[in-house]
């Protein structure tokens, strides 16, 4: 097996390690934590950028793209996990200014310009990888980008549509958007779905999987059993009740999903 000599060994060892967690205990005070800003069209952005600073050298990067939310501290603890396995990660701010709904209502007015305009979410996204590209601990090469529900929608989407990604995850993220053209796509893909996710129609999935088939694209769908929506976040549970949402955590969905995103990784980054 032949590895790429630029990643870190502390990212080789987890490869070895991956069913035991090894990385996951790495010490938070290595964590170094960074607030970035990043300019898409006219509109400024804030992002927090996370890495180990006692790793030397290039490592693989990953994008985190928030809930429609927004950038809360979820995807930013999200970003720290994958500090401590080795990555350069980076919380993306897809609103503009760090801007978080307060409710339902504010969510969707949020994140419905990029539903409909998935080319809008591809360039801001693309800023975001910009700026996270200026760090010398960045291997411009090795990029993902993971997103959760709205994030899984945005980083599918701009995967479809030709982002220069070599793997992308969605938890629990829409399914319905552009789609797949053989010409673009670049990235393998993974979604981490829950099987009893309601705000996903059989018929999405159905035709997002036959798109996919037809163009002999890389991908792995992962259906997690008795998972709701937003199955990964621990707060789904409390915003479910608070907000009348079929939505709650569940901790096994979401440790397996992990476990599954980290094998996709090493398995792309083995090549």
């Amino acid at each position: 097996m032949k590895l790429k000599s630029c990643l870190p060994c502390f990212i080789l060892l987890n490869m070895i390690a991956i069913n035991s967690g090894f990385g996951e205990n790495a010490s938070s005070s290595n964590i170094k934590e960074e607030k970035v800003t990043y300019r898409s069209g006219d509109k400024t952005f804030n992002g927090v950028i996370v890495y180990d600073q006692n790793l030397k050298g290039k490592r693989p990067a990953v994008l985190v793209v928030h809930e429609w939310w927004g950038l809360t501290d979820y995807p930013i603890m999200k970003a720290k996990e994958l500090a401590k396995l080795g990555y350069i990660a980076m919380a993306v701010d897809m609103y503009g200014n760090g801007k978080i709904a307060a409710n339902p209502t504010e969510a969707k007015d949020l994140a419905t310009p990029f539903y409909k305009d998935p080319q809008l979410a591809k360039s801001i996204l693309e800023a975001a990888q910009s700026k996270l590209n200026e760090y010398k601990q960045t291997d411009s090469h090795q990029i993902f980008a993971i997103g959760y529900c709205f994030g899984g929608s945005v980083v599918l989407n701009s995967a479809k549509l030709g982002a220069d990604l070599l793997g992308v995850v969605s938890f629990h993220g829409g399914l319905a958007g552009v789609p797949a053209n053989k010409g673009l796509l670049k990235a393998k893909i993974l979604v981490c779905h829950g099987g009893s996710d309601k705000f996903i129609s059989e018929n999405d999935i159905s035709i997002f999987r036959h798109q996919l088939d037809s163009i002999g694209a890389y991908y792995k769908f992962i259906v997690y059993p008795n998972a709701t929506h937003a199955f990964t976040n621990p707060s789904s549970t409390a915003t479910g009740k608070k907000f009348n949402m079929p939505i709650e955590y569940n901790k096994k969905a979401d440790e397996d999903s992990w476990k599954d995103m980290k094998m996709f990784f090493i398995a792309i980054l083995k090549k």
